[in-house]
């Protein structure tokens, strides 16, 4: 195979599925730049929040961050939601019990794929 035909080959790393008990699947990249895994201790730490923030606060923020970086696809009910908007849109809309499985299977994942991570 020639340069040119090298060229366009684009790695990619795994998604992983996770499913709920619900039937539900919420797919997870399998890479995260190292500007995202920064700007995810930063959000963390609550470097650039208001002076009003708490550490709930940051700690929120840097879940919702990592949810937009990592995840992929989220699938409801049989309903795929695929577009970075509607993700995060559902997930701020999410039950409990959702919010609490979303936050179970990031910290799963980043302990498998990102264990340098403090992962929420």
């Amino acid at each position: 195979m020639g340069r040119r035909g090298r060229r366009n080959e684009k790695l990619t790393a795994p998604a992983s599925d996770y499913t709920d008990a619900h039937g539900n699947v919420l797919t997870l990249r399998g890479s995260l730049t190292p500007g995202s895994r920064r700007e995810y201790a930063q959000a963390l730490a609550g470097v650039g929040a208001r002076a009003s923030s708490t550490q709930e606060d940051a700690w929120q923020r840097a879940m919702e961050l990592l949810f937009e970086r990592l995840v992929v696809r989220w699938v409801i009910a049989a309903a795929p939601i695929e577009r970075q908007r509607e993700l995060l849109a559902r997930l701020r809309m999410a039950s409990p019990e959702e919010r609490a499985w979303v936050r179970q299977v990031l910290r799963e994942h980043c302990g498998e794929h990102f264990p340098e991570l403090n992962a929420p």
